[in-house]
């Protein structure tokens, strides 16, 4: 990448303030930026980094009032013209060209459409069936009956298991796993466990992208559900027969129970969860580290949740029902000692 200050700000349909000849080579936040870099003011809260900044240019709001050390790039959206900068320069890295790599294995009845790449120590068993232009980078295992749509890429190590169902343009990262068992048991009279067969599958929709070691598990029966455009952080556990719906976004280390039904687009925040069988309306928020152990309408934002003995949990959870009325009380009750103290009652 190398590009001048006026020309980012042409490219991101921007208006420069300083010396737009500099040199722009790179991107990176205000206080890494170094000579060269590009970066960007998303907060007044960092005011303070703009002000030490080393960067060559930086994005920010038209609307912004303040100082800063080098020149500057009136947007709309600093963030959307920092991604428009950034697919524009991103190094372009070589694609794996199209075929079989001589160490993969495929099951003779294997269905390839055209233009796919099966790469190294891909294994590929019967009745697999890849649609036209996607890419399984190397040591993915795709399980007896997997459906793979168009242009969709599997990064190494990604394993999908036996029935399941992949959209088109959807990205699965290093590591994941699709369709290994939910977690179902029976607790026997003599205390041990008999595993319930988990027979249904895992389907996912189009334009998807699943991040690394993700853990989707197929349903108990019928199917687990990842709509299209849902986008799902690194390190995630989405349990047997959960639906996520269109467009919902849940960032990493959330564990997401059986049964759960997520509308669209909904958001949820990292280090969340719910507990099972639970609906989560549409466009619904869920803040980090929150757990929803109730359904949660459209619209909502819910924060918080501490693990607390079950009885001591419930009271309290019954006492802050209360707290509104306590507070109105309280200042009902300061207000009355405040007049008795005028009044020399007091």
């Amino acid at each position: 990448m190398m590009m001048t200050v006026t020309e980012v700000a042409e490219l991101v349909e921007g208006t420069v303030e300083g010396d737009g000849a500099g040199r722009v080579s790179g991107l990176a936040g205000l206080r890494e930026a170094q000579p060269g870099d590009l970066s960007l003011l998303m907060n007044r809260k960092y005011a303070a980094a703009l002000a030490e900044t080393q960067a060559a240019a930086v994005l920010v709001r038209r609307t912004w009032t303040g100082q800063s050390p080098c020149p500057v790039i009136r947007v709309a959206d600093p963030a959307a013209a920092m991604t428009q900068v950034a697919l524009a320069t991103r190094p372009e890295y070589p694609l794996p060209p199209p075929g079989v790599h001589p160490s993969a294995v495929l099951a003779d009845d294997v269905v390839l459409a055209d233009d796919v790449t099966i790469g190294p120590l891909c294994v590929l068993e019967a009745g697999v069936q890849v649609g036209p232009g996607t890419v399984l980078v190397a040591s993915c295992y795709l399980g007896a009956g997997v459906q793979v749509g168009a242009q969709s890429w599997l990064y190494p190590h990604v394993s999908i298991r036996e029935g399941c169902r992949i959209g088109s343009r959807t990205t699965i990262h290093n590591g994941t796993v699709i369709g290994s068992d939910g977690f179902g048991y029976d607790r026997q009279e003599d205390g041990s466990w008999a595993k319930i067969p988990q027979v249904g599958i895992v389907e996912i929709g189009d334009d998807v992208e699943i991040g690394a070691n993700v853990a989707v598990d197929r349903a108990r029966f019928g199917r687990t559900l990842i709509g299209n455009g849902v986008k799902l952080d690194n390190l995630n556990q989405i349990a047997h027969n959960v639906v996520i719906g269109e467009n919902t976004a849940i960032a990493a280390l959330c564990g997401i129970g059986g049964s759960t039904v997520f509308g669209r687009n909904v958001q949820m925040g990292g280090m969340a969860g719910s507990a099972g069988h639970l609906t989560i309306g549409d466009n619904a928020i869920v803040g980090g580290h929150s757990t929803p152990v109730k359904d949660l309408p459209p619209g909502s934002f819910s924060m918080g949740y501490v693990a607390t003995p079950h009885k001591q949990w419930k009271r309290i959870h019954a006492a802050e029902q209360h707290l509104p009325e306590l507070v109105r009380k309280v200042a009902e009750l300061e207000r009355t000692i405040e007049a008795l103290k005028q009044q020399g009652g007091v």
